[in-house]
């Protein structure tokens, strides 16, 4: 295929909305988008350097543009939607569908049959949904069934075989769940009555079910009908119940709908609540493959038409978490700041995080090495580096008013703890008795690099410091003093706000606290401080009965230490017998421990 001029390309390319086709060789179509202004939108593709990889390998590849114009952007995104469709470019966002979420199903019968399913592909089904969980749908066709009877069984409820008899009534009938239309108990038409009820409840227009609820209940009051009274009087307590726990919003909001999208990991997911007089009777969350470079904007633009498509919804209010600037006849939109139409997007929110983070632990499950490849990519460009933190190495300094300071290393490979890599420093930068935190950091970590270069042991990909920019800097002179400071990359995190440091730059970064990134960086910062303070707990544990042993006469440091690996503790040491302790150190030297341990 000959190569177009892209240049002169870009100078025809028309100033109207539109839709553009990227071609690639032997005529592949490689993505099909939609604009405002064709001659800006294309041109923008080759006129930047762009962060994504993935863009940079779709411009990379283009041999060929094709424009189709129309005369509103709203011209543009439908027909976008209707060639993707068709089409399946290779490079456009699609919307990965991999949980079957449930459906209501009313058949298309006499006497229809009204259950829940999570296939929606026969014709002779409507369906309704689909629904955010199996106990959602439990839970409103209960309610249903609790207040209409309806049949389960799977009989053809045909006018010739009811009056044929064919049929006999089932235990449904016999305890109060079904009235028997297939001997005919049940007109048709009363059934109907009831399953256009249903289709109201299931649409979220309650109101209007209880309505016609509360009619009948007086009907059958002012003809002195108290038990069929009664018994309606319970159906609307039983609905006005579930009312009470599924009306998400307030009624106010009578026809919308709802979309969030949240950003996790460099990948996308987006979220879409139907809502119908306060309550949601639709949902989907999804996760975005081949997502490229698209702003918010046009993410949304894309979700919401192909959304709207495959639900087959036209609500006349659109809820949004940011303004967008393309148009939809006879739809309004809003970005609500509080109220309740912002809960249903802070809903829709928490939900993406949710499925977010269940997608990434079963990724860890089913396919850990392409877990781990991702997480490393995605450290590497949150931490600015150029290669993949596969070895991290975290220190962290434990002291107690100068006395056994201590300071720790954790190793983490692969974003996990490489427990035997640990590793414990005694440490010198002690002066006057009084700590000094600067001097200690800098002098494990020379201590710790030169050793790694003596005896060519792996170096570090990442070096973390626990603290802040003071540690940081005196880390970086040791480095510097090993010809290191350009070779290893290293950060400090300080605690107070997750404040992340690099060299030579004074403002902090701040990852968002749900990143993997982070999760990482905290993970390896508390494992080096638990590491670094368990071992200090021991030194000063061990130097506390040390000292307790040399209040005793005779006693030396060795003689001390020897009982105390002998029997573990000093209370263990206070329960020996005179022989037991004889046997470690002697008769002469035993003497005088039991002697000061058992005072009359």
């Amino acid at each position: 295929m000959e190569e177009i001029n892209i240049p002169l390309k870009l100078q025809t390319t028309p100033e109207l909305p539109g839709v553009y086709k990227f071609y690639g060789a032997n005529n592949l179509l490689l993505y099909i988008g939609k604009a405002k202004n064709l001659k800006k939108r294309v041109g923008s593709y080759f006129q930047k350097e762009h962060d994504s990889l993935r863009l940079k390998l779709l411009v990379k590849k283009i041999r060929d543009i094709e424009t189709i114009t129309v005369p509103t952007e709203y011209d543009a995104l439908i027909l976008e939607n209707t060639l993707i469709k068709s089409l399946q470019p290779k490079y456009n966002i699609q919307l990965k569908d991999d949980k079957t979420y449930p459906w209501i199903v009313i058949t298309k019968e006499s006497f229809p049959k009204v259950f829940y399913t999570r296939k929606k592909n026969i014709s002779q089904f409507e369906y309704y949904g689909p629904y955010p969980s199996i106990n959602s749908v439990r839970s409103l066709l209960e309610t249903i069934k609790e207040i209409f009877p309806l049949r389960t069984c799977n009989y053809v409820l045909s006018k010739e075989n009811i009056e044929k008899k064919k049929f006999r009534p089932c235990i449904d009938y016999h305890i109060g769940k079904c009235k028997a239309p297939c001997v005919g108990l049940q007109s048709e038409e009363e059934y109907n009555k009831n399953i256009t009820q249903i289709k109201k409840i299931i649409k979220g227009s309650i109101k209007e079910v209880l309505a016609h609820l509360e009619t009948q209940k007086k009907e059958y009051t002012q003809n002195l009908e108290f038990e069929k009274s009664q018994f309606i009087k319970n159906k609307i307590d039983v609905l006005q119940k579930y009312q009470a726990k599924s009306q998400v919003v307030s009624a106010d909001v009578k026809d919308a709908e709802a979309y969030n999208i949240y950003q996790y990991n460099e990948k996308i997911y987006i979220g879409f609540l139907k809502i119908m007089n306060g309550f949601i009777v639709q949902t989907f969350i999804s996760d975005v493959s081949n997502y490229t470079d698209e702003s918010n904007e046009d993410i949304l633009s894309t979700i919401i038409t192909q959304l709207r498509d495959k639900f087959n919804t036209n609500a006349s209010e659109i809820i949004l978490p940011e303004p967008v600037s393309f148009e939809i006849p006879q739809v309004k939109y809003t970005v609500p700041k509080i109220g309740d139409k912002k809960k249903l997007l802070d809903l829709l929110m928490s939900n993406l995080i949710q499925y977010a983070q269940e997608k990434e632990k079963q990724l860890a499950i089913t396919d850990p090495e392409k877990y781990t490849n991702q997480l490393m990519q995605q450290m590497m460009r949150d931490l600015r580096m150029t290669r993949e933190p596969r070895r991290i190495e975290a220190f962290d300094n434990s002291n107690l008013q100068g006395a056994d300071a201590v300071s720790a290393m954790a190793v983490f490979i692969d974003g996990k703890p490489a427990k035997k890599e640990y590793r414990h420093f005694n440490v010198k930068a002690v002066q006057d008795g009084k700590p000094d935190d600067f001097a200690t950091m800098k002098e494990i970590i020379y201590r710790r690099y030169k050793r790694v270069l003596e005896e060519n042991l792996l170096l570090a990909d990442l070096i973390v410091i626990d603290g802040g920019k003071g540690q940081l800097n005196a880390a970086i002179e040791s480095l510097e003093q090993l010809g290191l400071k350009e070779k290893v990359p290293i950060i400090s995190i300080a605690k107070r706000l997750e404040e992340i440091f690099f060299p030579n730059d004074p403002i902090p970064l701040y990852l968002d606290k749900r990143s993997a990134t982070l999760k990482i960086i905290q993970h390896i910062r508390d494992e080096v401080h638990r590491f670094g303070i368990t071992h200090h707990r021991k030194r000063r544990s061990k130097s506390a009965f040390q000292s307790e042993l040399l209040n005793i006469k005779g006693i030396k440091e060795k003689t001390a230490e020897k009982l105390l690996q002998t029997f573990g503790s000093l209370e263990q040491i206070k329960k020996q017998a005179f022989n037991d302790i004889a046997k470690i150190i002697g008769k002469l030297k035993a003497r005088q421990v039991f002697d000061y341990f058992h005072k009359p």
